[in-house]
């Protein structure tokens, strides 16, 4: 142990999982991780951009309207976005305060204490890991079209996921494919490859990415439009047929599928250690490819259902199914190189947040330190990367769209919840803090804790992304699909044996008063 840190007093175990870390101390850390600052404002808007934009439209929208709302798709994007919008709106402002990688796992640190920070970071891993890997079975569903467009034909045994998700009268259900999906697990260790390389590079191919994937999307709408047939909407919300099958228990449930693909906007906040004005640039960032992604969403929503009817869209690859539709080869091929593209730099922004995340925990002792190895010519962290890409190929080949949509809702949930506590914690303790952003719509002091409305909207709109999720996940185990439960447990399990056996023993801790 360095200088500033000393061994702690022996204290039980709940204790120490109690103990917050200082906020002073938090940003000490971030200053001493040996990160550039050299993302400015526009940098950070791509990088947001780059992992929103791209598995919302290309991979799961066709599942949540084929399975779930039908044409009122575009009810659960906006659902989706107004529960990430009140949280953006707590992450621009913690963000703005507390300038540091590490996101939702280094606010809980300062609010709710060590323990539940782990648990936090430990969910929010399993949300990057399953996300690179929904989006990389995205990616391997349109580069196998793409590639069928061009004569070459992938075998299906290689493009397809060894479990499969089926729904069943609003339900999932779960079989055996056979295959293993080696497209899409390579997908994610050529991602893990070009972030090992180093920000910088990975950020100026994420612009280049970024700006293609716009212009081949706005294409898409504006030929699109030109071929809707208006019978496809009606009707706009489908009559529920029992479960999660349409009405507004669909839409719900479709929202909650949504729900990962504004990811993007937490990954601008792993950003801050990197930001050169992180308490102007990260708010600017975060509010911005929110703002920008959820109307392209909605607009390519409307095409998309407009061109293919509702029930057919339950494809890996919606949006290739719908250029086929319209008839212009040209154009088809045109579009999945485009959308290839958009979800390439999603998985480029996906493995730049997951490594940042596990660096931070490391920092701390909860994780091994090899997390926190930069190299010392890319200054990246490297090993955090391989050993991240490694796993989400693994989920990739094996997992379907369907249980990864589904577990990786969870974690999300978790962390915005976590983020809006943070910030009427923060309000009520430290009222002398102040960063550059605020969030707005005030609230009321009860007693000495502040309660304010944007974080109370947060923690409400996130509950309800969860309980369909939840909801089906019961009904799943009822029938005997214990596989997504299993899963879940088994992760959370693994995360309390490392946490218990490994991370508090070697915990970095600053001495303190355990109760302040």
């Amino acid at each position: 142990m360095d200088g500033n840190f000393a061994k702690a007093r022996p204290l039980g175990r709940w204790q120490l999982a109690a103990r917050r870390k200082p906020l002073e101390a938090v940003v000490a850390d971030g200053e001493r991780a040996g990160l550039h600052r050299r993302l400015g404002a526009g940098s950070l808007l791509v990088l947001g951009v780059a992992n929103i934009l791209g598995a919302g439209i290309y991979v799961v929208t066709g599942e949540a309207a084929a399975s779930f709302a039908g044409p009122a798709v575009v009810l659960a994007f906006v659902l989706a976005a107004l529960a990430c919008g009140f949280t953006g709106l707590c992450y621009a402002e913690l963000s703005s305060v507390i300038p540091v990688s590490g996101s939702a796992y280094s606010y809980c640190q300062v609010t709710l204490g060590e323990g539940a920070a782990w648990a936090l970071a430990w969910m929010i891993i399993l949300e990057y890991l399953l996300a690179a890997a929904a989006v990389a079975a995205g990616f391997s569903g349109y580069l196998t079209s793409l590639l069928g467009d061009l004569h070459v034909h992938v075998p299906a045994a290689l493009a397809t996921s060894t479990v499969s998700a089926v729904q069943q009268g609003g339900h999932t259900h779960l079989d055996f494919s056979g295959g293993v999906n080696v497209v899409a697990a390579l997908a994610v260790l050529a991602a893990a490859a070009v972030q090992i390389a180093g920000v910088g590079r990975s950020a100026l191919a994420n612009l280049v990415l970024v700006l293609v994937k716009i212009a081949v999307l706005l294409a898409f709408v504006a030929v699109g439009t030109t071929f809707i047939d208006a019978a496809n909407w009606r009707p706009f919300l489908p009559a529920n047929e029992g479960g999660f099958a349409y009405g507004w228990p669909g839409v719900m449930r479709a929202a909650a599928m949504l729900f990962f693909a504004y990811l993007g906007f937490e990954t601008v906040s792993m950003a801050a250690a990197e930001a050169r004005r992180p308490r102007r640039d990260v708010p600017l960032g975060i509010l911005g490819s929110l703002v920008v992604c959820t109307v392209l969403y909605i607009a390519a929503g409307a095409v998309l259902t407009g061109l293919v009817p509702f029930r057919e869209l339950g494809v890996p690859d919606p949006v290739a199914l719908a250029v086929d539709r319209i008839g212009w080869p040209g154009f088809a091929v045109l579009i999945k190189v485009g959308a290839l593209t958009g979800l390439g730099s999603v998985l480029l922004a996906n493995a730049y947040g997951v490594s940042r995340v596990g660096m931070a925990i490391a920092r701390d002792g909860l994780l091994p330190a090899f997390f926190t190895r930069v190299h010392p010519k890319l200054g990246t962290p490297w090993l955090a990367s391989v050993a991240f890409g490694v796993a989400s190929a693994l989920l990739a080949a094996l997992l379907p769209i369907g249980i990864l949509g589904d577990l990786i809702c969870l974690g999300i949930a978790s962390a915005f919840i976590v983020v809006c506590i943070a910030v009427m914690w923060l309000r009520s303790t430290r009222p002398d803090l102040r960063g550059g952003f605020r969030v707005p719509l005030g609230g009321v002091w009860v007693g000495r804790a502040w309660i304010g409305v944007v974080p109370v909207l947060g923690i409400v709109m996130c509950l309800a992304m969860m309980a369909p999720v939840l909801g089906d996940m019961f009904n799943q185990v009822r029938r005997g699909d214990v596989l997504p439960a299993s899963l879940l447990l088994a992760y959370l399990l693994a995360g309390a044996v490392l946490y218990l056996g490994y991370g508090q023993r070697r915990a970095r801790r600053q001495v303190q008063d355990p109760q302040a």
